[in-house]
């Protein structure tokens, strides 16, 4: 698929007949997000796009990658520290550090775009790319995150690209291509998403839950056809 400027190239995860449940289970469980995200230094614009209106233009040459790594991981510390606050744990526990390790601390509702993770990929001024990885997040949170990393170098940055990896734990290698829109190819994916999908469910929602939400009459291991998905689509807008 041709990069998208302006707009995001993205991928969603589809639920066909039950599977549309399952993404409520999906999306209660907060899972992360992967994006790279493509900045330019040097201009402001209105909507934080590299096609809107022009509201400022300012030098960047002072920028290198060290400033900003540094600047990434002053965000990604905050947004670490926000993630703890709005999971409600307390942090001196045994299960909130063993939590910790495993990755799995979550926030209680919704909250604010989370970062959990981001680092730069590519500097070639004024152009750089950097990955994200968060949750919560809108794409206009990402474009304005662009443009506040901006604001910390002393310059003006705006977003030029928003692409997504990853979702839950679905990636780029579980999409299907349009030509694939098919029943066969369709009902491969949901028998090759099954299993991995009940374990990372039980894994993030509790022992059982995944594979119960799975089961039953009609689940994606029933002869008579796939009643549930959950498949990745290619799908562009703000």
């Amino acid at each position: 698929m041709d990069m998208l400027r302006a707009t995001p190239d993205l991928r969603a995860v589809l639920g066909v007949g039950h599977g549309r449940r399952l993404l409520t289970s999906m999306y209660n469980a907060h899972l992360t997000k992967d994006y790279t995200v493509r900045g330019l230094l040097g201009k402001a614009t209105d909507d934080f796009c590299d096609e809107g209106r022009l509201v400022e233009k300012s030098t960047y040459d002072h920028v290198t990658r060290e400033k900003l790594d540094r600047i990434l991981a002053l965000i990604q510390g905050s947004h670490q520290k926000a993630l703890v606050m709005y999971s409600n744990l307390d942090l001196q526990t045994q299960e909130a550090y063993e939590m910790a390790v495993r990755g799995l601390i979550r926030p209680m509702n919704k909250s604010p775009m989370l970062v959990t993770a981001i680092q730069c990929i590519h500097f070639a001024p004024p152009e750089f790319l950097i990955q994200v990885q968060c949750m919560h997040e809108t794409q206009k949170q990402l474009r304005r995150l662009v443009h506040e990393i901006g604001l910390e170098l002393k310059t003006t940055a705006v977003c030029s690209q928003v692409r997504r990896t990853r979702d839950g734990f679905f990636t780029l290698d579980d999409a299907l291509l349009r030509t694939h829109w098919d029943l066969h190819s369709i009902q491969d994916a949901i028998q090759a998403a099954a299993p991995r999908v009940a374990a990372e469910l039980e894994k993030s929602l509790g022992p059982g839950l995944g594979i119960q939400q799975l089961q039953g009459p009609g689940g994606p291991w029933d002869s008579r056809g796939p009643s549930s998905a959950l498949g990745l689509e290619s799908c562009a807008g703000h």
